[in-house]
């Protein structure tokens, strides 16, 4: 910022309000660095000598006032009735500006009884903060006056072409207005108004330049004019008061957050006030008392080297907790895993204890039950015997009594006989039933089926030795190994299939269990290129092992693109550089491609600058083909202001990406899904004319990159290799 004048009498109009410029933001420099510095000492209390430095604020008065100034005065002369001429200005401003202390003219050093040579008749001078500027006041009045006549802008708006309606709004018949068009002065004023304005609301960082020399030479350094800009750009003031201040000023909440780690009475949680909490801190850390101050809301720090001393005390502080977290976590895996050990061989345990005294009881079950039906058998078998005796005594006392009795008792021992016969028949009819009783009522202490249950045992070891042989044959964790043990009989497969598959399953959850929210949005990005491009565009395969980065240019870390960061208030999703093909001849010029959550933009490579800015409701079809090139095209809306000038036609290295992406984001956005058309012959508009895109086998003189060129009117052939 640089206050410019001519050596003698040739400033005229513009370079008046060039100066009234310098003077504004001379002013706001003093506002937001001095005055506020000085300020902000005095409101939090801080002992502070007060430092004088010279205030522009009356010259910016002297031009801009809205009754007494300059640019007020040239606007009433140029609205008076009557002939004004730049001397009836001149003659005003002698008659109002006369006794200020900042103007000068040959009648107001006249009247003050003093000769200056040096101003001509029909000249000004003021003075500046950087110096005194004398200009020339011919040509003040008409260069003020805005000479664009209303029919001329209404004419010029009739015209119909965008261009020349954006630069005639005021001929729109819909915004008619009755009133005298403003002076330049007074636009100028309003611009350098909506300029402070904006500034106001920013943290603007000033960088002073200074020549070392008026002849613009290398090795040349003029002391007088270094001196000189040195003293009009306010430096000598600006030095003062950094140096008697303070380089670190911070809330004590922020402050007692970082730094609280370093002290023990406020680790890890103060309850008292936070200027408490800092000041027991800065003693306990002995840092001087002269090194700091104590505001109402913040504390001021005087030396960097403290602030440095602060942070590598902190960052040792945070290896030690970083070491004392992991002591503790380590310590606490273990421990769980001991204890969840303990209470597994507590459980196994007690399952072998009970399974032991299961076995031992079904022993002795079946001990006790043969021994019972041994008895039982025993006993049934003596009664028999009993019986069967019996009979053998009463036949032989029935053949005594026959030898004895003789004849006479023939027909008795017959009877006896046959009750003989008929007691030996009910007494083996008896022993057959209490057996048959006996045997119904102990059939279920017997072992029944036994091939059904040695099959079952069977199975069940073939089962425990097949489970324990694929425990220890068991595949790795990856997704893409296909190894898996063979069966070893034939009746399991059917179970060796549902176990392959669920173990697949298994494994396929592990892994993406690992994956983080980042990785999981890229491959959910890989799925969708997948199915959009997988056998469908021939360089699809080469991206796949290519990570999806968007934003290829560190637009927020390189001051080249500072101004283009600035112009776009939302998330950028792809920053890429890309060729954009003119219809008209095939050449590409580079140009950066931007989106965003709602808008497509193109701005220069160069410059930074927004060329286009196309909304992404507007976007209704991407095209490419499906050859082994970076080309696509992106059609707009019929009718929509981005369409103005056509589709665009483009050529990247990161086809895929930017085409994956805008199909994301354009559903996420219209909840509609973007055409992508894969054809190898496509129509692109352009203004009022449609032209198609033909690609076509050919050499290829520079490489592998395919080429274009406009074969006629309505063919743009690509030459792809």
């Amino acid at each position: 910022m640089t206050l410019c004048s001519g050596p003698s009498s040739d400033n005229s109009f513009e370079q008046f309000i060039i100066n009234y410029c310098n003077e504004k933001l001379q002013q706001i420099f003093i506002e937001l660095t001095l005055k506020e510095e000085q300020e902000e000492y005095i409101r939090e209390d801080i002992e502070w000598t007060h430092i004088d430095y010279f205030n522009n604020a009356i010259i910016c008065d002297l031009i801009e006032n809205n009754t007494n100034g300059i640019l007020a005065m040239l606007d009433e002369e140029c609205l008076r009735p009557g002939t004004v001429t730049d001397d009836t200005f001149l003659e005003k401003l002698n008659q109002v500006c006369a006794t200020h202390q900042h103007f000068e003219s040959r009648m107001s050093r006249c009247s003050r009884f003093l000769n200056d040579t040096s101003l001509p008749h029909s000249c000004f001078r003021i003075q500046h903060y950087a110096g005194k500027v004398l200009y020339q006041v011919e040509g003040f009045v008409d260069k003020n006056n805005d000479l664009l006549y209303r029919d001329l802008s209404q004419a010029m708006w009739r015209a119909g072409h965008a261009l020349i309606q954006s630069l005639f709004p005021e001929g729109n018949p819909t915004k008619i207005n009755l009133k005298r068009p403003p002076t330049a002065g007074s636009q100028f004023k309003a611009s350098v108004a909506t300029l402070m304005k904006n500034l106001q609301t920013k943290n603007p960082n000033y960088i002073r330049c200074i020549k070392p020399n008026d002849k613009k030479a290398a090795h040349i350094f003029s002391e007088a004019l270094v001196c000189h800009q040195i003293r009009y750009l306010g430096l000598l003031e600006n030095v003062r008061v950094r140096r008697a201040g303070y380089a670190f000023r911070q809330a004590y909440e922020p402050c007692l957050e970082r730094y609280k780690m370093l002290c023990t009475q406020t680790w890890p949680r103060w309850r008292g006030p936070a200027r408490a909490g800092v000041e027991v801190l800065f003693r306990e850390l002995e840092i001087p008392v002269e090194e700091y101050s104590f505001g109402r809301s913040k504390i001021f720090i005087r030396n960097p080297r403290t602030l440095f001393k602060l942070e590598d005390l902190r960052k040792q502080r945070l290896e030690d907790l970083a070491t004392l977290i992991q002591k503790i976590y380590r310590g606490w895996k273990r421990r769980t895993h001991f204890l969840l050990m303990r209470r597994s061989q507590i459980v196994v345990a007690a399952w072998f204890r009970r399974y032991a005294q299961q076995k031992r009881y079904q022993q002795t079950k079946r001990s006790a039950l043969v021994i019972q039906s041994y008895i039982r058998g025993w006993k049934a078998r003596k009664i028999l015997r009993e019986l069967k005796h019996q009979k053998r005594c009463e036949e032989a006392a029935t053949t005594i009594a026959a030898y004895w009795h003789g004849t006479q008792a023939r027909r008795e021992l017959k009877r006896l006989k046959e009750e003989a016969r008929r007691k030996h028949a009910v007494a083996v009819i008896w022993a057959y039933w209490l057996g048959l009783k006996v045997r119904r009522e102990y059939r279920k202490f017997f072992r029944a089926n036994p091939g059904k249950k040695i099959y079952e045992f069977t199975i069940q070891r073939i089962m425990q030795k097949y489970f324990l042989d694929l425990k220890s044959t068991m595949p790795s964790l990856s997704p893409v190994d296909k190894n898996w043990p063979p069966r070893p009989y034939l009746f399991l497969d059917s179970a060796h299939k549902e176990l392959k598959r669920i173990f697949h399953l298994w494994r396929c959850k592990k892994y993406r269990d690992q994956f983080t929210d980042q990785q999981k949005l890229i491959y959910e990005e890989k799925l969708e290129a997948s199915e959009l491009f997988k056998d469908k565009k021939a360089l699809y395969p080469s991206s796949v092992g290519q990570p999806f980065q968007g934003a290829y240019l560190e637009i927020n870390k390189n001051p080249k693109y500072k101004k283009l960061k600035d112009a776009i208030d939302e998330k950028i999703i792809i920053a890429e550089v890309v060729n954009k093909i003119n219809r008209a001849n095939g050449k590409s010029t580079s140009r950066i491609f931007l989106l965003t959550n709602n808008n497509l933009l193109l701005a220069d490579q160069k410059s930074g600058q927004i060329k286009s800015e196309v909304p992404l409701v507007d976007v209704t079809k991407v095209s490419m083909s499906s050859q082994n090139d970076g080309f696509f095209a992106i059609h707009l809306k019929e009718g929509s202001e981005a369409a103005s000038k056509g589709d665009f036609l483009f050529s990247s290295d990161h086809l895929i990406e930017m085409a994956t992406k805008l199909y994301r984001t354009t559903l996420s956005q219209t909840r509609q899904k973007l055409n992508i058309e894969i054809s190898d012959e496509f129509l692109v508009q352009f203004r009022q004319d449609k032209v198609c895109v033909k690609f076509v086998q050919g050499s290829q003189k520079n490489g592998s990159v395919p080429t274009c060129k406009r074969k006629n009117n309505r063919l743009l052939e690509v030459a792809v290799p």
